[in-house]
Protein backbone atom coordinates (compact mmCIF):
# COMPACT_ATOMS: atom_id res chain seq x y z
CA UNK A 1 0.00 0.00 0.00
CA UNK A 2 1.63 3.39 -0.96
CA UNK A 3 1.13 6.43 1.73
CA UNK A 4 1.62 10.53 0.64
CA UNK A 5 3.25 10.53 4.46
CA UNK A 6 6.80 12.21 3.90
CA UNK A 7 8.30 9.30 6.67
CA UNK A 8 6.11 6.51 5.68
CA UNK A 9 8.78 3.86 6.99
CA UNK A 10 8.06 5.14 10.63
CA UNK A 11 4.02 4.65 11.99
CA UNK A 12 2.56 7.36 13.52
CA UNK A 13 2.26 7.05 17.33
CA UNK A 14 -0.71 6.14 18.73
CA UNK A 15 -0.93 9.04 21.73
CA UNK A 16 -0.71 11.71 17.99
CA UNK A 17 -4.81 10.39 17.82
CA UNK A 18 -5.34 11.21 21.76
CA UNK A 19 -8.21 13.92 22.47
CA UNK A 20 -6.01 14.97 25.49
CA UNK A 21 -3.10 15.43 23.66
CA UNK A 22 -5.09 17.72 21.32
CA UNK A 23 -6.57 19.54 24.19
CA UNK A 24 -3.54 20.03 25.89
CA UNK A 25 -1.98 21.25 22.30
CA UNK A 26 -4.45 24.08 22.71
CA UNK A 27 -4.01 25.04 26.37
CA UNK A 28 0.07 25.45 25.65
CA UNK A 29 -0.50 27.13 22.88
CA UNK A 30 -2.70 29.61 24.76
CA UNK A 31 -0.07 29.55 27.55
CA UNK A 32 2.71 30.37 25.02
CA UNK A 33 0.70 33.23 23.27
CA UNK A 34 -0.88 35.15 27.22
CA UNK A 35 3.00 34.52 28.32
CA UNK A 36 4.34 36.55 25.08
CA UNK A 37 2.07 39.56 25.56
CA UNK A 38 2.58 39.52 28.90
CA UNK A 39 6.64 39.96 28.21
CA UNK A 40 5.46 42.65 25.88
CA UNK A 41 2.86 44.44 28.06
CA UNK A 42 5.56 44.14 31.27
CA UNK A 43 8.37 46.18 29.01
CA UNK A 44 5.23 48.80 27.94
CA UNK A 45 4.33 49.50 31.48
CA UNK A 46 7.97 49.54 32.50
CA UNK A 47 9.11 51.66 29.23
CA UNK A 48 6.70 54.63 30.50
CA UNK A 49 7.19 54.48 34.34
CA UNK A 50 9.69 56.34 36.91
CA UNK A 51 11.59 53.08 37.06
CA UNK A 52 12.92 53.95 33.58
CA UNK A 53 15.48 56.21 34.11
CA UNK A 54 16.73 56.80 30.17
CA UNK A 55 15.51 58.53 27.34
CA UNK A 56 14.23 55.26 25.43
CA UNK A 57 9.82 54.32 25.54
CA UNK A 58 8.45 52.12 24.00
CA UNK A 59 6.35 53.48 21.33
CA UNK A 60 3.97 52.73 18.50
CA UNK A 61 6.73 50.93 16.19
CA UNK A 62 7.67 48.73 18.84
CA UNK A 63 4.02 47.24 19.09
CA UNK A 64 3.92 46.84 15.05
CA UNK A 65 5.60 43.77 15.17
CA UNK A 66 3.62 41.90 17.65
CA UNK A 67 0.83 43.08 15.40
CA UNK A 68 1.73 41.77 12.40
CA UNK A 69 2.34 38.57 14.66
CA UNK A 70 -1.34 38.33 15.99
CA UNK A 71 -2.48 39.21 12.60
CA UNK A 72 -0.81 36.46 10.48
CA UNK A 73 -1.96 34.03 13.87
CA UNK A 74 -5.24 35.01 13.04
CA UNK A 75 -4.99 34.30 9.30
CA UNK A 76 -2.94 31.04 9.87
CA UNK A 77 -5.45 29.16 12.27
CA UNK A 78 -8.74 30.59 10.15
CA UNK A 79 -7.14 27.91 7.77
CA UNK A 80 -8.43 24.20 8.45
CA UNK A 81 -5.46 21.29 6.91
CA UNK A 82 -8.39 19.81 4.91
CA UNK A 83 -8.47 22.80 2.66
CA UNK A 84 -4.89 22.76 1.48
CA UNK A 85 -5.29 19.29 0.20
CA UNK A 86 -8.53 19.04 -2.58
CA UNK A 87 -10.41 21.36 -3.85
CA UNK A 88 -13.56 19.12 -3.27
CA UNK A 89 -15.41 21.82 -1.23
CA UNK A 90 -17.80 23.00 -4.24
CA UNK A 91 -19.62 26.12 -2.17
CA UNK A 92 -16.60 27.84 -2.73
CA UNK A 93 -15.69 27.42 -6.07
CA UNK A 94 -12.89 26.07 -8.21
CA UNK A 95 -9.15 26.70 -6.78
CA UNK A 96 -10.00 26.05 -2.86
CA UNK A 97 -6.49 24.62 -2.43
CA UNK A 98 -4.57 27.12 -4.19
CA UNK A 99 -6.35 30.02 -2.73
CA UNK A 100 -5.72 28.33 0.71
CA UNK A 101 -2.25 27.91 0.39
CA UNK A 102 -1.98 31.80 -0.70
CA UNK A 103 -3.75 32.46 2.45
CA UNK A 104 -1.38 30.14 4.58
CA UNK A 105 1.49 31.92 3.26
CA UNK A 106 0.57 35.10 3.81
CA UNK A 107 -0.16 34.48 7.47
CA UNK A 108 3.36 32.98 7.62
CA UNK A 109 4.72 36.32 5.76
CA UNK A 110 2.67 38.23 8.87
CA UNK A 111 4.31 36.34 11.36
CA UNK A 112 7.84 36.19 9.94
CA UNK A 113 7.76 39.59 9.55
CA UNK A 114 6.57 40.88 12.60
CA UNK A 115 9.44 38.63 14.35
CA UNK A 116 12.23 40.13 12.08
CA UNK A 117 10.37 43.25 12.65
CA UNK A 118 11.01 42.70 16.58
CA UNK A 119 14.54 42.02 15.71
CA UNK A 120 15.16 45.44 13.49
CA UNK A 121 13.60 47.30 16.44
CA UNK A 122 15.53 45.91 19.10
CA UNK A 123 18.72 46.13 16.98
CA UNK A 124 18.02 50.15 15.88
CA UNK A 125 16.34 51.23 19.02
CA UNK A 126 18.21 49.54 21.70
CA UNK A 127 21.46 47.85 20.56
CA UNK A 128 22.41 50.84 18.29
CA UNK A 129 21.61 53.44 21.10
CA UNK A 130 23.65 51.20 23.51
CA UNK A 131 20.71 50.51 26.53
CA UNK A 132 22.10 48.42 29.04
CA UNK A 133 20.07 46.62 31.83
CA UNK A 134 16.52 46.94 32.04
CA UNK A 135 16.31 49.46 29.38
CA UNK A 136 17.88 46.58 27.03
CA UNK A 137 15.20 43.73 28.25
CA UNK A 138 12.50 46.24 26.81
CA UNK A 139 13.54 45.21 23.31
CA UNK A 140 14.61 41.08 24.55
CA UNK A 141 10.50 41.51 25.49
CA UNK A 142 9.26 42.58 22.71
CA UNK A 143 11.68 40.13 20.78
CA UNK A 144 10.59 36.68 23.09
CA UNK A 145 7.15 38.08 22.74
CA UNK A 146 6.83 37.69 19.34
CA UNK A 147 8.74 34.50 19.16
CA UNK A 148 6.33 32.91 21.54
CA UNK A 149 3.37 34.06 19.94
CA UNK A 150 5.37 32.50 16.15
CA UNK A 151 5.60 29.16 18.51
CA UNK A 152 1.73 29.14 20.12
CA UNK A 153 0.53 29.11 16.25
CA UNK A 154 2.40 26.70 15.18
CA UNK A 155 1.37 24.86 18.21
CA UNK A 156 -2.33 25.49 17.54
CA UNK A 157 -2.40 24.78 14.21
CA UNK A 158 -0.90 21.39 14.14
CA UNK A 159 -2.94 20.55 17.43
CA UNK A 160 -6.10 21.82 16.08
CA UNK A 161 -5.82 20.14 12.89
CA UNK A 162 -5.20 16.78 14.61
CA UNK A 163 -7.36 14.08 13.00
CA UNK A 164 -9.31 12.35 15.93
CA UNK A 165 -10.57 9.47 16.12
CA UNK A 166 -14.16 11.04 17.81
CA UNK A 167 -14.30 13.60 15.32
CA UNK A 168 -17.25 13.69 12.98
CA UNK A 169 -18.52 15.94 10.57
CA UNK A 170 -22.12 17.08 9.85
CA UNK A 171 -23.83 17.66 6.80
CA UNK A 172 -26.49 19.37 6.06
Amino acid sequence: MESNRLFHKFPTPAWINNANVRTGGVYLSGAMFSLGFFLFLDAAVFSHSALNGSTIHITFVDWIPLICSTLGMTVINSIEKSRLNSDSFSYSGNGVAWKARLVLFLGFALIAGGLAGSVCVLVLNYIVEEAQGRTLWMGVANCLGNALVMLSCVVLWVSQNMEDDFQYTLSL
